[in-house]
């Protein structure tokens, strides 16, 4: 028997709803989540269990409600589950692309004092399961697809329980089936339930739902086949016309590239296409661009999308832009062309050898003894007059070329003067909001192992791009000493974070501010610097290389293989590195630390002629590996070598005789102003951030950890940068 589903049709995504008497059949609760305005998410089943929404939700109408992913989720009324031995939950959700794990769509339970599940019954699109708990997830019987379900599309999630006998539905069609469920829905909690959510889960560490999500109900027995079938199914002509509509080709107004035709559409459907004119753009996107000279040439893409015997189609009209002359490209190029801070240049500068559209460009310079064609500076002496030099580009391509001239002017060098204490940047962790930013520190006068936060604890500097968070600041002051570059992590955990996730499509970008006095910063910069095949890049730190008058910036990375697109393998960490002179354009990435294993997190210091690096063994720690999540020490003669040699290892370990910490990363290096001793903080990461060690012998390897200080409340992984008094005091005043 059909009980309350005439009620309620689902078509083209419209919800249509009758009235309340009859949709009441069987329901507990339902909320078609179209509000729009308010928090108050109304129960349309006709027994006044109304909903409250909060956080970052936005009421959508007929769309639903979207949640943002933050702290944003629909409280349920308390004990829905009580008297109920057969139960139907359904809903519709579209997830998006970025949802992190683990996380539920919906849950209906309880919570325990330590923020641990405590009988429970959710389903989440990872692995796309639901399942019925008594306790904690080592209780649960899960009834489960086996895959990930499918984002950025709508879906309808519906679970059945009857007896024993478990059904998972995806789109009204069964997925997964269990036979020999124990648990009733009644007995959890007692029949008590106060963590009931959608968007939520009923384990507080877990991430929150990202998308929209609409229909949700509850019933007190399990729905036939027939009815699920009703509640979910998408026939194939809305599939296809689905598929359709959510192509999208991007800006076709001005091509000059191959276009990407997708062959296959989220909803299932096969998707062809056929060109007006193929001759300029085929079937499977290949672009001829027309001759130089010629008009643009103007072309129809269809689109077909057929899913069985139903089809829908969509065309799109795309332009191609002729092939440029030579003296068009010309042209471009000097436009393009630029040079930045040329009113006070402070150090070598890029001067490009190429330009857009494959132009070669040369130099000339009026006083190459201060600026030469390949942009090595020699400053004017403290004391003496700025220099004005002009550099003369110029652009070629085939016959045609043209000169592109730049005045600059170069700063004479700062007076130097000794450091009188120490700059300490960092961030605070992903346990806040506005912890993954930068926050300052400064010593109390020459003392490197005490220190004062400043800016009253509130971050100096926060991030706009990528991922708004940024982690672990790197501050490289110039060789010349009086230019700062502060270099760090685009990525953010707080809230919706995933590891996993972030190291297979996390940023390719770092944050970069510069500044010439640490207390003014520049415009934040989002730079890309990792290859496509990166998953991420982490901890960005940079040394200046006074043999190459270039900065090396180096970082940690996982590769993936150039076929392996959805960054889907097994893969691990390794450090790579990139050159510089302007932190705005950088060289090709290559591999400098890579053991086989996963490593991150280095750091350099020079002592003579020889650098220390540092780095994070990043590999589970084993019996057979009792070193990894500490500290590995080398050195080398060459900063760039990828062959440096063993100086210790299990640094910052706590033995039976010498104190330490129980794991570490993060490590920062930094030599005394007043004697010849070292200090390295090391990020003892889920205990106490920071801990100093200090050695006056970098070459033994051997670091003791300091016996007293005071660093700021919550230091993760950053910098400690020796200051002069001047720029101690000015940092103090600028942020109290």
């Amino acid at each position: 028997m059909i009980r309350s589903l005439a009620a309620v049709l689902t078509l083209a995504g419209t919800i249509l709803t009758a009235p309340h008497a009859q949709a009441a059949d069987g329901l507990v609760v339902r909320y078609a989540l179209d509000e729009t305005s308010g928090t108050t998410i109304t129960d349309t089943s006709g027994n006044g269990r109304h909903a409250v929404a909060s956080g970052d939700t936005t009421p959508l109408g007929a769309e639903g409600r979207a949640l943002g992913g933050v702290d944003g989720h629909v409280k349920l009324p308390d004990h829905l589950l009580r008297g109920l031995d057969s139960v139907t939950v359904s809903i519709q959700v579209r997830m998006a692309a970025d949802q992190s794990t683990p996380y539920f769509v919906w849950g209906l339970g309880n919570t325990g004092p330590t923020g641990v599940g405590d009988g429970y019954l959710f389903t989440t699109g990872n692995g796309y399961r639901t399942a019925i708990a008594t306790g904690n997830w080592a209780t649960e019987q899960s009834v489960s697809a086996g895959r990930d379900l499918a984002r950025g599309v709508w879906k309808t999630l519906t679970y059945t329980l009857s007896g024993s006998t478990a059904v998972l539905y995806e789109d009204g069609v069964e997925v997964a089936r269990k036979t020999d469920v124990t648990i009733r829905p009644s007995a959890i909690g007692g029949g008590s339930t106060t963590a009931n959510y959608l968007g939520r889960s009923v384990y507080t560490a877990d991430r929150r739902l990202k998308g929209q999500i609409r229909d949700f109900r509850l019933y007190d027995h399990a729905l036939s086949a027939g009815e699920v079938r009703e509640i979910g199914l998408i026939t194939d002509a809305e599939r296809a016309r689905r598929d359709a509509a959510l192509l999208d080709l991007g800006d076709t107004s001005a091509l000059t590239t191959n276009l990407t035709l997708p062959s296959t559409g989220p909803y299932g459907s096969a998707i062809t296409w056929t060109s007006s004119d193929p001759s300029v753009i085929t079937g499977t996107g290949v672009v001829t661009r027309p001759a130089a000279g010629s008009p643009p040439a103007t072309v129809e893409l269809t689109a077909t999308a057929t899913k069985g015997a139903e089809t829908s189609q969509r065309v799109f009209t795309a332009t191609v832009r002729p092939e440029l002359t030579d003296d068009e490209k010309v042209a471009e190029a000097d436009a393009a062309l630029t040079l930045h801070d040329t009113d006070g240049i402070r150090g070598n500068i890029t001067l490009p050898t190429t330009g857009l559209h494959g132009t070669t460009i040369t130099w000339d310079s009026n006083k190459p003894d201060v600026i030469t064609p390949t942009g090595e500076v020699t400053r004017p002496a403290h004391g003496e007059k700025a220099v004005k030099v002009q550099l003369t580009a110029t652009i070629r391509a085939g016959r045609e070329t043209t000169r592109k001239k730049f005045k600059t002017t170069v700063l004479p060098l700062p007076e130097k003067q000794p450091y009188e204490g120490y700059l300490f940047g960092y961030f605070t962790g992903e346990g806040t909001a506005t912890g993954e930013q930068i926050y300052f520190a400064a010593s109390r006068g020459n003392d490197p192992l005490r220190f004062d936060e400043l800016n009253a604890g509130r971050p100096v500097l926060t991030s706009k791009y990528g991922d708004k968070g940024v982690r672990d600041p790197f501050i490289v002051r110039s060789p010349e000493g009086d230019r700062f570059f502060m270099i760090a992590t685009d990525l953010k955990i707080h809230g919706n974070g995933n590891w996993d996730a972030v190291q297979r499509t996390g940023s390719k970008y770092v944050e970069v501010w510069e500044s010439t006095d640490l207390v003014h910063w520049s415009e934040q910069r989002h730079v890309r610097i990792a290859p496509d095949t990166a998953g991420n890049t982490w901890a960005p730190e940079a040394y200046y290389d006074q043999s190459i008058g270039a900065y090396v910036v180096f970082w940690a990375s996982k590769l993936y293989a150039a076929d392996d697109l959805g960054h889907t393998g097994n893969t691990y960490n390794r450090m790579l590195y990139s050159t510089t002179r302007d932190f705005r354009t950088f060289s090709e990435p290559q591999v400098w630390v890579d053991p086989g294993y996963s490593v991150i997190d280095s750091t350099v210091i020079k002592d003579g002629d020889t650098y220390y690096r540092f780095t994070k063994d990043e590999r589970n720690n084993t019996s057979s590996t009792p070193c990894s999540k500490f500290i590995l020490a080398e050195k080398s003669t060459e900063l760039r070598s990828t062959d440096y040699d063993f100086v210790a290892d299990c640094i910052g370990k706590a033995t039976a005789t010498s104190p330490g910490i129980r794991q570490g990363e993060g490590p920062t290096v930094f030599k005394s102003n007043t004697e010849d001793k070292w200090y390295l903080f090391i990020d003892e990461f889920g205990g106490r951030g920071y801990v100093p060690f200090e050695t006056t012998d970098l070459a033994s390897g051997k670091w003791t950890m300091s016996s007293s200080y005071a660093l700021p409340s919550r230091p993760r992984h950053g910098t400690v940068l020796p200051v002069t008094r001047a720029e101690l005091d000015r940092v103090r005043a600028a942020f109290p």
